[in-house]
């Protein structure tokens, strides 16, 4: 099927939410309808200078049309992430406070989630990797009106490890938990969106390398091969590139 008659649920049932920090991405992105939310996290907004977290989170929330939006917290101390995670829940009511699934000491945040999901407080508890932590953070996501659970499937794949039979554990063991979505995050390639929608993922984050990269699912494999070999042809002739010429043999 040809990419510009693919039809938008191509990928199956599994929500794309775009993962950045760019704030000039973001208001491009959120006129896309395939885009159905947005997250970030500090690395991303460090790699796009940002320096004034309130104002870009305010200005991102002007333009993403009431979508889903993740901001996390920066402390490392449970108390002061619960404190940092009242004030950003204040700015809208489609945030959702990303809190990590530990602090750097290896403390478990489950007393956080739990405060949090008691509160009111829309979660999207980060940085998991076992099916242990996803059960764990679910038990104290139960009550909130709505969460997310990352799982960072790119970090398993690059242990050596499939992360497709994991992911499609902690699906399962969301079932009972109908408020809770698990996110599919850290992809490393298009593939994943696909496996993502195979094993039931609510949500996968994608990034805008592999955002650019969704027109070419369904393409024509022998097309895509005579354009690879066009472009080693035409980037050899930009390059100059040459060779001597064989000597000529005398007869």
């Amino acid at each position: 099927m040809d990419a510009q008659t693919q039809p938008k649920n191509f990928y199956g049932a599994v929500k794309i939410f775009a993962d950045g920090a760019d704030l000039a991405t973001m208001r491009k992105l959120a006129g896309d309808p395939l885009i159905q939310g947005f997250t970030t996290n500090p690395t991303l907004m460090r790699q796009a200078g940002v320096a004034d977290y309130e104002t870009f989170a305010l200005d991102v929330l002007a333009c993403v049309s009431g979508r889903p939006i993740s901001f996390e917290v920066f402390a490392d101390e449970l108390e002061e992430m619960e404190h940092q995670a009242l004030t950003i829940a204040a700015w809208g009511a489609n945030v959702y406070v990303k809190i990590p699934v530990t602090n750097t000491r290896g403390a478990s945040t489950v007393p956080v989630l739990r405060s949090l999901a008691r509160q009111g407080v829309q979660v999207n508890v980060t940085a998991l990797l076992t099916l242990a932590q996803v059960e764990a953070a679910a038990e104290a996501l139960a009550p909130a009106k709505a969460a997310c659970i990352s799982v960072f499937a790119g970090r398993i794949a690059d242990t050596g490890r499939d992360p497709v039979p994991v992911m499609a554990a902690a699906v399962e063991s969301l079932r009972c938990y109908p408020r809770l979505e698990l996110i599919w995050a850290s992809p490393r390639e298009l593939l994943n969106v696909m496996q993502a929608a195979s094993v039931g993922c609510h949500i996968i984050t994608v990034t805008q390398d592999l955002l650019k990269k969704l027109p070419l699912v369904g393409k024509d494999l022998d097309q895509y091969s005579l354009e690879t070999v066009k472009m080693f042809h035409e980037d050899g002739q930009k390059a100059a590139l040459s060779l001597p010429l064989p000597a000529r043999k005398v007869a």
